[in-house]
């Protein structure tokens, strides 16, 4: 399922230098030097950390009983999967179509999107390659399950969060609607695309001493290329709760009903019950 050389190949460099260890201390009767114990602690530490890859992601689709026509993708933070975030999205739209993703990576034992160096950095090769496969398999599951891309909400919870945000600019007009809960700007030069026809919606935790900072940059992004961004900065730390909810709720019952269309209203009915 996991395509893993790195990993093969850095315990085969470990298992060697364990023999080799081993080999030199029973020859000259002693125990490898700190200076060797050290070397090998950290190519252990380099194997726990290699990332394992899954050849795609993991969809997960719940319609409840009366669909009301309206599709949530959701993708969920580091350690999370595909059924991580459907509590929450179903206090935002109850009669919604919940679609569930996991990311395909796993680094050091933790389910994410695409490599992480440090916590607010990463592989920046690696966002562009996994939001590149992600669409892909986006617009396959679209079609398996019937969901319109078009009408579809993004709701992603950090590590989640910060695809949808490169998959924003990376494949302009593929992101129509995004519900982004403490993220950050995660791309380092993010294309200078057009993002006219986005509904993006930020909430980042006050007491999230690790993403909140990136909260201004993270709308700017947005706003520079056309994004109407609505944004708040709440009562919070990186977890997600009721208030969250219910900011999201009240956004996708206002930005699907900015005219108090009929249609407009049907759907925010959908949104709004419970």
């Amino acid at each position: 399922m996991f395509r893993d050389a790195r990993t093969a190949a850095l315990c085969a460099a470990f298992s060697m230098s364990m023999t080799f260890a081993a080999a030199a201390a029973d020859k000259i009767g002693m125990l490898p030097s700190a200076g060797e114990a050290a070397a090998t602690a950290a190519l252990a530490a380099s194997a726990t950390d290699a990332v394992q890859r899954a050849t795609d992601f993991t969809w997960l689709c719940q319609k409840p009983e009366k669909p009301g026509g309206r599709t949530l993708i959701l993708l969920h933070g580091s350690g999370g999967n595909e059924k991580t975030l459907m509590e929450l999205a179903a206090k935002i739209a109850p009669n919604a179509t919940l679609v569930g993703v996991r990311g395909r990576l796993v680094q050091a034992g933790t389910t994410r999107w695409y490599k992480r160096l440090s916590p607010t950095s990463f592989d920046q090769a690696d966002i562009r390659a996994e939001a590149d496969a992600f669409a892909v398999s986006l617009h396959a599951a679209s079609r398996e399950y019937g969901f319109s891309l078009e009408n579809a909400v993004f709701l992603g919870y950090s590590n989640g969060a910060n695809l949808i945000g490169a998959l924003s600019v990376l494949h302009p007009g593929l992101v129509h609607r995004a519900a982004l809960l403490r993220a950050m700007p995660v791309l380092e030069q993010a294309p200078d695309v057009a993002l006219s026809g986005a509904d993006i919606l930020t909430i980042a935790g006050k007491a999230d001493a690790t993403y909140s900072p990136f909260a201004p940059a993270l709308e700017n992004m947005f706003r520079k290329r056309g994004a109407r961004v609505k944004a708040h900065m709440i009562d919070a730390n990186h977890m997600i709760g009721d208030e969250d909810a219910r900011l999201v709720r009240e956004w996708l019952t206002a930005s699907l009903d900015p005219a108090g269309s009929a249609a407009g209203k049907a759907l925010a009915g959908d949104i709004g019950a419970r």
